[in-house]
């Protein structure tokens, strides 16, 4: 099949329309940096033939490739058009095109992370705690902690002193073993705002007892006040103890009270994800090391604090829906879904009992 270039006003026109859609930015992630102006999925055109099938599960979905200007994307998009993908686009001029009259009035793939997650700090009043204050607090010698919701990774390269490292959708699993005293003040952290505004968010809608709030800009903020970052996984958090769960348990039924979350089995998932008619992500949201060591044919490891606030990185085709795996406490697949339904995505939740010894390990 044959490619075609589209225009800045066609894209804007399928952007705006309810049918399924993809787009990937084929810049490289230096390019990119943090998110693409259209807060689409950066898939980098070195990495594009080998995991495109992994963003977009279906050959049949309308797609746009866009890129620097310089004619990667219709390359990029006649050689896969060659590997039986079938409705291939590429917008003519890419990202500089894009964004030349400038981005405001733009529409966008994803909603941005960071307009969504200020919406809700400011209809939840989300408390919020400055680089300053928070050291003013440890030189009194406060009872504080700060719990860093980014990934491992991110967390190691840097973070604030002495936070410890656990990712969003991890938060209310491991709490009550990280948080044991009620009295004890609560910051939750990332690199400016998203995750730990909408990680703190979920600690008070859950309704722990402590005093919560976010640590403003994060580690941006921190070195904006003068103060120096600390390297390494310093400290991380450990396996939950069945207290932890037992009050995760009952805490997650705090936060997803009003949303009607639909639970599927793993029939129904595989039905979902055999379904040629419509665009399914099958994805785990336990921590990498829990899905290396055992996980159910077909899914994909995304951890759910990511998803929380860039699900835009993972989830390629606007319009999917999206199955949640979690083990049968299910504390974290509740916790993504309880964000993500607000977002306009379509959530099944799949529980399964990882500890049962047919299913062994899965590579």
């Amino acid at each position: 099949m044959s490619t075609q270039a589209i225009s800045k006003a066609t894209l804007i026109d399928w952007l705006g329309d309810k049918a399924e859609l993809a787009v990937l930015d084929i810049r490289t992630a230096e390019e990119v940096g943090y998110a693409s102006p259209l807060f689409a999925t950066n898939l980098p055109a070195a990495r594009l033939d080998a995991e495109i099938d992994r963003f977009i599960p279906r050959r049949v979905v309308r797609t746009v490739l866009v890129d620097d200007g310089k004619g990667a994307a219709k390359v990029a998009a006649e050689r896969l058009a060659g590997k039986g993908w079938q409705k291939l686009f590429y917008l003519e001029g890419g990202i500089p095109a894009w964004i030349e009259s400038g981005v405001e009035s733009l529409p966008t793939f994803d909603i941005p992370g960071v307009p969504f997650v200020t919406k809700v700090r400011d209809e939840k009043g989300t408390p919020v705690v400055t680089a300053s204050e928070l050291k003013a607090l440890r030189d009194k010698g406060e009872d504080v902690i700060v719990l860093d919701s980014r990934t491992v990774p991110e967390y190691s390269r840097e973070h604030v002193p002495d936070a410890v490292s656990v990712p969003g959708a991890e938060l209310l699993l491991r709490f009550k073993d990280l948080v044991p005293s009620a009295d004890t003040k609560v910051l939750v952290s990332c690199a400016g705002l998203p995750r730990a505004i909408l990680g703190a968010q979920t600690l008070i809608d859950a309704g722990v007892p402590n005093f919560v709030a976010y640590l403003d800009d994060g580690t941006k903020g921190w070195t904006n006040a003068g103060l120096t970052l600390e390297t390494g996984k310093t400290r991380a958090y450990g396996d939950a103890s069945e207290a932890a769960k037992a009050f995760a348990a009952e805490r997650v039924e705090a936060l997803s009270r009003d949303d009607s979350l639909l639970f599927i089995d793993r029939a129904t998932a595989e039905t979902w994800a055999k379904d040629e008619s419509r665009t399914t992500y099958y994805l785990d949201v336990r921590t990498p090391e829990e899905f290396a060591e055992s996980h159910l044919p077909g899914t994909i490891s995304s951890e759910g604090g990511q998803l929380l606030g860039v699900a835009y990185r993972t989830i390629a085709v606007r319009g999917s829906r999206v199955i949640l795996v979690d083990d049968l406490l299910g504390v974290r697949a509740r916790t993504v879904a309880h964000w993500l339904r607000r977002r306009g995505y379509e959530i099944g939740i799949l529980l399964h009992d990882f500890t049962a010894a047919e299913l062994g390990a899965v590579a």
